[in-house]
């Protein structure tokens, strides 16, 4: 597929905080992407609707060829972000590859039919409600692990336990399936992704940064 030449050195899409806008332009990495608009006719002749074809183009445009670090969760996430052809019918809706796994797994990651990043395995787990929250979310979680003197993961039935009295969700990662809490002194990231798309209880995971500073629990 022909791809379109473009700078090694990513420009942050606008609309992202500064902290996650610093994290695309100094830790990621852009590459050659496939030029969808070239494939559009192709796609069309396939049955994929034209506004379909549209939305991928648009997260190419905006997002395809960019490489962020690994992801903490759901082995790194994509290797890079790049569109490619719609999924679906008219009848379920329609998603997009969002991007090529590391590894071998039993998912994909998908843009969904309102916008969401997610994963889909043996059903369909909206984790943010836009790319840019998943973009948020690996910009926060460098950001904690950076200033946290004590990191603390936990999983399984223990994650139902963990009390957020006194939390409040942050915003800027739009959690759906997964969500991050910001608290007194700690930040913690909930993982219910895989939980939920493929309906595994067990693969559900906390990551508690502790003992931060109001730099560390905000960034900005």
């Amino acid at each position: 597929m022909a791809a379109t030449s473009v700078s090694p050195i990513p420009v942050a899409p606008v609309g992202l905080t500064r902290r996650a806008k610093r994290f695309v332009e100094v830790e990621g990495i852009r590459v050659p992407r496939q030029d969808i608009k070239r494939l559009r006719d192709a796609w069309i002749e396939r049955g994929i609707p034209a506004a379909e074809i549209d939305r991928a183009a648009a997260f190419q445009e905006r997002w395809g060829g960019l490489a962020l670090p690994p992801a903490p969760f759901y082995e790194s996430g994509p290797r890079i972000l790049d569109a490619d052809v719609p999924q679906g019918s008219a009848t379920e809706g329609w998603w997009i590859p969002a991007g090529d796994c590391r590894v071998s797994m039993a998912y994909g990651f998908m843009i969904g039919p309102g916008g969401e990043f997610g994963i889909h395995g043996s059903r369909w787990a909206p984790l943010h409600l836009s790319t840019e929250g998943w973009v948020e979310s690996l910009a926060l979680t460098s950001h904690a692990r950076r200033w946290a003197k004590t990191i603390t993961r936990i999983t399984g039935k223990a994650v139902d336990s963990l009390d957020l009295e006194g939390y409040e969700q942050v915003p800027e990662v739009q959690g759906l399936t997964d969500t991050w809490w910001r608290g007194k002194d700690s930040l913690i990231a909930l993982y219910r992704g895989e939980a939920v798309g493929m309906d595994a209880p067990r693969c559900l995971e906390a990551h508690v940064y502790g003992d931060l500073d109001e730099w560390g629990l905000h960034g900005e």
